[in-house]
């Protein structure tokens, strides 16, 4: 039977992985200027994200924030990084949906059968497992060329940059949906049947209260055989 209490934990751990997934594809620390060389005073320092880019000088307390001009402009691999966080954020929606609607304690489908909602529930965790993976793959993949490129000998020094604070956040919801959606299917166990549980008591043999076991006719009594 589904367990409540996991269900809910389960829907509260994930939906704050969604929101916390939301925002850390809007902001724009995923890669951050990397202070490398024999530079000591460092003037400007650049942010950027997956939709903007930002300029900011420490000296002057100044922070100037851009988003990218035309989305056909940017790198196939860059593009291809939005459209897998927003596929990650439509799948959450999808499975904060299923979820309420499968739950034990919510009367949304009326009187369905609890195996129904249980089916629905155990959809929307799988679908807060997906948005956590679609999700990991821009993370981890933008962490990969950070790191390839601020140790190729290639790349000039002004051009390396270093892992934003974004993608330590973006590891840590997408580990809360994960978590999430898998509270949600542990505890979505659909009933048993109950044809498929056998009938055990007296009284499917004619021997409970209401049916007594019928007597033989008198004269009639067991031989017994020695």
């Amino acid at each position: 039977m589904a367990t409540t209490g996991l269900q809910v934990l389960g829907l509260l751990l994930a939906v704050a992985g969604w929101v916390g997934g939301a925002l850390v594809a809007a902001a724009p620390f995923w890669r951050v200027s990397a202070f490398v060389g024999g530079e000591l005073v460092v003037a400007e320092a650049q942010w950027e994200g997956l939709w903007m880019s930002c300029l900011a000088r420490p000296g002057a307390g100044h922070t100037q924030c851009k988003t990218y001009d035309s989305g056909l402009a940017l790198t196939p691999g860059t593009q291809l990084r939005r459209g897998l966080a927003i596929l990650a954020l439509l799948l959450g929606v999808l499975g904060v949906g299923l979820t309420v609607l499968g739950l034990k304690c919510t009367r949304c489908l009326g009187d369905a059968p609890p195996s129904h909602k249980a089916r629905l529930a155990r959809a929307g965790g799988l679908a807060f497992v997906a948005a956590a993976l679609a999700f990991l793959v821009p993370v981890c993949w933008t962490a990969y060329v950070v790191v390839r490129d601020f140790y190729d000998p290639a790349v000039a020094p002004p051009l390396k940059r270093e892992l934003g604070p974004a993608l330590y956040l973006g590891w840590g919801v997408a580990l809360l949906m994960l978590v999430g959606g898998a509270l949600i299917n542990a505890g979505s166990v659909a009933p048993p049947s109950l044809s498929a549980v056998p009938v055990t008591s007296a009284a499917a043999y004619g021997g409970g209260k209401g049916n007594p076991q019928p007597t033989p006719p008198e004269g009639k009594k067991d031989k017994a055989y020695v």
